[in-house]
């Protein structure tokens, strides 16, 4: 059985999950209306991740006996100044999720449960990733400036980038 002040605390991340799947659709539907198909592919493809993260959260709440309370998902931003813009918040977001991440990491810690440490595992070393990532895509658009041709190629090849279920086979 898991510990209540975890239980809140994952449910408090389930909605930090929703709110990013959230975000991240939003800002695809932003690439999409300034013609970025390849920007608003990436963008989708970090939507469908999140939602993959926030229903690992939920199944493993409810695996260990709590109770999932989903809450309001906080309004996102929806308009921006260019793609550069985009991934500055993004970069912003993603080093949001890592203090929240290791904020569940500390209370898993001080509750002495082993089994949510071994759970968070994954998406510590899945939040250096994307912000490596992500910290790549801005250096690369900054180096274009964030238009021209640069920006065509950048496009082109977000959109090859391919949803790939990172819980596939983890039970």
């Amino acid at each position: 059985m898991i510990k209540n002040k975890m239980e809140i605390a994952l449910n408090e991340q389930i909605n930090a999950e929703f709110h990013s799947a959230y975000l991240y659709l939003s800002m695809s539907a932003y690439f999409q209306s300034i013609g970025m198909a390849g920007f608003a592919n990436w963008m989708r493809v970090q939507y469908q991740e999140e939602l993959a993260h926030s229903t690992r959260f939920f199944d493993y709440v409810n695996g260990r006996g709590g109770r999932v309370k989903l809450a309001p998902i906080q309004e996102v931003q929806v308009d921006y100044t260019g793609v550069v813009d985009v991934y500055e918040e993004t970069l912003k977001h993603e080093q949001l999720v890592t203090g929240l991440i290791n904020r569940l990491m500390d209370i898993a810690i001080q509750e002495s449960d082993h089994a949510t440490k071994s759970f968070l595992q994954w998406f510590i070393d899945e939040q250096v990733e994307e912000e490596a990532n992500v910290e790549q895509i801005l250096n690369n658009l900054k180096l274009i400036k964030g238009e021209g041709q640069g920006l065509l190629m950048m496009d082109r090849e977000m959109k090859a980038r391919v949803f790939v279920d990172p819980f596939a086979g983890i039970a």
